[in-house]
This record gives C-alpha cells, sequence and structure tokens, in this order.
C-alpha cells in the first residue's frame, strides 16, 4: 500500500461523498483550511496532497486511513488464520439501515462485529449485476420495533438479520418462499416481501395489521437499485 494509494482512496471517498450531496469541495475546503482551488486540484487528479494537508482533510471528514485501504487488502496482508480462525468470517454489525447501503462498510459505522461459519457463508448462492459484486458482501443489522412486529412472527424487535448484499434481484431463492428484502426509501428502511409493479415497488409487511406501502422508483433506476441486500439469516434470542 504506497502513499499514492491512500491518496487515490481519498479521493474517491471524497467523490462518493459528493455525488450523494453530502459535500461540496468549497465545504470541505473550509472545514480543512486549505483553498478551495488546492482542493478542486486533488479531487480533479490534478496534483496531490501533503502528508500534512491530507491528515486536515481526513479530521475534516472524520475518516481514518482505514477507510481508504480496501479490505481485500486489509486481508490479504493479515496474518495467517489458524484452523479455527479460518472457520468463520467476521460480519460487521452496522449503526443504521445508510452505513448499510454503502458499498465499502467505514469502522465508525460499526456497531460490533458478528461471526458466522465461512461455509454457511461460501454457500449462500448470489443473483446480482457486476457492480453491485464489488461491494463488501455481507452486514448484520438489528432490527427496531416497528420493522420488527411488521414482519411477525417471522421477526421480532431486537432481532439481528444478516444481510446477503450480493442479492439484488427479485428472483426467489426458495421456490416455495417469498425472499424478505432489506429496503431503502429516502425516510427510512424497511424489512419486507417485496414486488415491482408498474414503476413502483410494492412493500408487502408479513403482520397483516401493517398496511402495504408503495415506493415510486426513480427514472434510470430499477427496484433491485433500491434494494440493500437479501435477508439470509435472522438470529433471535430468548
Amino acid at each position: 500500500m504506497t502513499f499514492q494509494m491512500l491518496q487515490h482512496g481519498l479521493r474517491k471517498k471524497l467523490w462518493e461523498k459528493i455525488e450523494s450531496r453530502g459535500l461540496t469541495g468549497t465545504a470541505l475546503a473550509s472545514r480543512a483550511g486549505l483553498q478551495q482551488a488546492h482542493i478542486s486540484n486533488f479531487l480533479n487528479g490534478k496534483r496531490g496532497l501533503s502528508l500534512e494537508a491530507m491528515d486536515r482533510v481526513l479530521a475534516a471528514e472524520n475518516l481514518s486511513v482505514l477507510d481508504l485501504i480496501d479490505p481485500e487488502e486489509i486481508n490479504r496482508r493479515a496474518s495467517i488464520p489458524t484452523s479455527e480462525e479460518a472457520e468463520f468470517q467476521n460480519v460487521p454489525l452496522v449503526r443504521t439501515c445508510r452505513a448499510a447501503g454503502e458499498p465499502r462498510i467505514a469502522r465508525r459505522t460499526v456497531w460490533e462485529i458478528l461471526k458466522f461459519r465461512s461455509s454457511f457463508l461460501n454457500n449462500l448462492r448470489a443473483s446480482c449485476d457486476e457492480a453491485r459484486a464489488q461491494w463488501e458482501r455481507f452486514v448484520a443489522l438489528r432490527v427496531d420495533a416497528r420493522e420488527g412486529m411488521s414482519m411477525f412472527p417471522r421477526l421480532l424487535p431486537g432481532a439481528t438479520v444478516l444481510i446477503d448484499r450480493h442479492y439484488n434481484s427479485l428472483e426467489p431463492y426458495r421456490r416455495s418462499e417469498h425472499n424478505m428484502y432489506v429496503v431503502r426509501s429516502p425516510e427510512h428502511c424497511s424489512i419486507r416481501y417485496i414486488e415491482s409493479v408498474g414503476g413502483n415497488i410494492v412493500l408487502r409487511p408479513h403482520n397483516p395489521a401493517y398496511p402495504v406501502e408503495m415506493l415510486a422508483v426513480g427514472a434510470q433506476l430499477s427496484a433491485s437499485d433500491y434494494v440493500v441486500g437479501r435477508v439470509a439469516q435472522i438470529g433471535i434470542e430468548t
């Protein structure tokens, strides 16, 4: 991992924030105490940042160097696992559904690390396009009261769901069952059965006491773009 690669990772991370409308070059320059032209040239690949300037930008955006490194690169450089460690994989339990919808999971969004058997995870079938296949595959979420009761009795408030983010197609995973998905909307995330009907996503609860909802699909998008992933496992503490 070279300093140049770290700068490339920082540039990519900043552009992701800008494109999601959460950041502007002007605001970044102000927070980092750098000239706007300096930031603009860096973002457009015309120049690099000094070590001091890079530290300022990282601090301004609450980022760490680990956020800039591809997790696969970290894994390649990690020590060789023991047989017991190789039997399990780490899956981040993220704090928010918004974090679950990010291609790469930032360390600051992780609540804790859960362990799942590698054999179980490796046997899960994926169904996604090439772009989605570049995402980190598995994350976990803790179910809140609203989502837990809307899918009762399949879910309960406080349950932990394992999300396979490499399964965002609407094809059934098993013929006899409806897939349960985590779906993003502008206001919140929902855990529902879904189907695509006439340019809308129909969100169906399991509990008939909760209403069916409709989510309009934006121009140039498909229903799959709103899917965080398929619920692959449910853990309920008793």
